[in-house]
């Protein structure tokens, strides 16, 4: 059980120092904050570096990019599909096969801003427990998307997507768009622990199916060295990712963390005071070749 009176990377700070216990969350936010202010720069000076939304933008009126969730709900809708759009998500879906499908939920999507906050309350307040749903859910919801769109004619999702109504809210100061990212805060707060994000959103899940392929990944690369503190599973949006690797079943299992459900949000890494994970590649089995080395030596002696 995780003790959740206990800040988790508080032996990581004392071993690594407080910076090497954050880097990657300050790095995050950084990210986070600095997609925010590409599409906040125009609407307040006037100067436009980005037009549009996460949804669909172009960077320096030459740079299409395009959520392709968006473009699978538009094609399901019958709608006209300009070549610029199509351009756009297959520069974003080769983007997030190399760095990972999910790091948008965790390094550019504003909402893991707001889940996040909520998870700290949560801590803070020692809530525990909570609705359970099924890490199918989200697939289903991304399923209803498509069949409605296709129903209506109406890229539906985009009317409720919190993504959206957030950079709404942030430029127009609309009333109803902060009321639907203040429900994705209370129901993470009070409802379900990181329910939005795990368990929901369909748009998370559509970049999950491209980060099956993603090409950035964790490794337990240290994994003999864990010492069972479990902090990377406290901190870590989606643990169940975290024990194929850590706690391979035997020597041929991979430290790789393949799940495509990880965020590569680098917590763990953050976290682990015996710096047992790093961020590597999908090929990379060098420790998994150390191991079966190791093995052999002892079965030998």
């Amino acid at each position: 059980m995780i003790d959740r009176s206990y800040t988790p990377g508080k032996d990581a700070i004392v071993e690594n120092g407080w910076y090497r216990a954050h880097k990657w969350l300050i790095a995050r936010r950084l990210s986070q904050v600095i997609f925010l202010a590409l599409f906040l720069v125009g609407p307040i000076t006037g100067y436009w570096l980005v037009k549009g939304t996460l949804s669909s933008s172009l960077t320096f009126d030459f740079l299409p990019l395009t959520d392709p969730h968006v473009l699978v709900q538009s094609l399901f809708a019958g709608h006209d599909i300009k070549t610029d759009a199509i351009i756009g998500a297959v520069i974003v879906v080769v983007a997030y096969v190399l760095f990972g499908g999910r790091t948008y939920c965790s390094w550019v999507c504003p909402i893991n801003l707001v889940t996040d906050v909520a998870n700290w309350g949560r801590q803070k307040l020692q809530l525990k427990g909570g609705v359970q749903f099924s890490r199918k859910t989200r697939y289903w919801v991304m399923a209803v998307t498509l069949i409605v769109s296709a129903a209506t004619g109406v890229i539906v999702w985009e009317m409720v997507n919190p993504i959206t109504l957030l950079h709404r809210a942030l430029i127009f100061g609309m009333g109803v768009a902060w009321a639907a990212v203040l429900a994705v805060f209370l129901f993470d707060l009070f409802v379900s622990r990181r329910g939005w994000c795990s368990h929901l959103c369909p748009v998370g899940a559509f970049y999950g199916l491209i980060g099956k392929l993603s090409f950035l990944r964790v490794s337990a690369v240290k994994r003999s060295a864990c010492n069972n503190c479990m902090d990377c599973y406290a901190v870590c949006p989606e643990p169940q990712v975290i024990t194929p690797a850590l706690k391979g079943a035997d020597k041929n299992v991979g430290p790789i963390i393949t799940a495509s459900e990880c965020t590569n949000c680098g917590r763990c890494i953050d976290v682990c005071a015996p710096d047992v994970f790093k961020f590597t590649t999908r090929f990379d089995t060098g420790e998994v070749e150390a191991e079966k080395s190791v093995a052999a030596m002892e079965e030998a002696a």
